[in-house]
């Protein structure tokens, strides 16, 4: 029997590669993919085939493109995300620990009844990668996407749209300044720890040891965020404040 090889227009098959593209996660940290040209390359395909195919994508809701940024995985975001920069010029970080204190445990929950296997295989990719940068963007890109990835795998849309608001709140360049300032000596080490216990947790399928690592993540994150803006000329130096902090 003559096996048939797929034509490089043939745009079912860019769809069906498209499709295994997306459910194992392969694009960007920030839900980006790769541009067509690079789809096409990757995958052998024709340009008109992959644009195709991403227009179906795009009906279905699988993913959603802006003029001049690119085309990103999962639904578009609403007109909330789209009025972020106001947003970022009317809030602080303590509104937005206030907001991620209480959907994030929400959404670590609702990820433990709803990941599946490909999604945690995503979270511990990245928080291996949080652990192997060495440099505070390279973190913080990484720290976003897997808290991005808990609220997508918790299946959510008004949820995941809520989240992307707040995701791109901590993407300001004044914000990225103060949570690296809080991240001394045992902070990174301690939240690297919390990270796998909120990634075990979502993998034993226990919702409500899932949310409680998150919150408890977040009250860490919470409490050294304080301690880097209020005691920034009396602080003692940074090993003594994380043993008071430990303490």
């Amino acid at each position: 029997m003559v096996q048939t090889v797929p034509h490089p227009d043939n745009a079912n098959y860019a769809l069906e590669k498209l499709r295994d593209m997306l459910r194992e996660g392969d694009f960007g940290a920030d839900g980006k993919l790769l541009t067509e040209r690079a789809l096409a390359a990757k995958l052998g395909l024709g340009r008109r085939a992959i644009r195709r195919a991403l227009e179906v994508l795009e009906a279905e809701g699988e993913i959603w493109r802006r003029q001049g940024a690119g085309t990103f995985a999962g639904q578009r975001p609403g007109g909330l995300a789209q009025g972020v920069d106001a947003i970022v010029a009317g809030t602080d970080f303590m509104e937005i620990m206030e907001v991620r204190l209480r959907i994030e445990p929400q959404l670590a929950q609702l990820a433990a009844l709803r990941a599946k296997p490909a999604e945690l295989a995503r979270m511990r990719d990245l928080a291996r990668r949080i652990k192997e940068s060495d440099d505070a963007d390279a973190r913080e890109l990484w720290d976003g996407a897997l808290h991005r990835q808990i609220a997508q795998s918790a299946r959510n849309g008004l949820f995941l749209t809520i989240f992307d608001v707040i995701n791109q709140v901590r993407q300001d360049e004044a914000w990225q300044n103060i949570r690296e300032r809080a991240r001394t000596g045992s902070g990174i080490s301690m939240a690297y720890a919390q990270h796998e216990d909120i990634i075990a947790a979502i993998a034993a399928r226990d919702p409500a040891g899932a949310g409680e690592a998150m919150r408890q993540h977040l009250l860490m994150l919470q409490e050294r965020l304080i301690r880097a803006t209020s005691l920034d000329h009396e602080a003692p130096a940074p090993d003594a404040a994380d043993e008071a902090l430990a303490s």
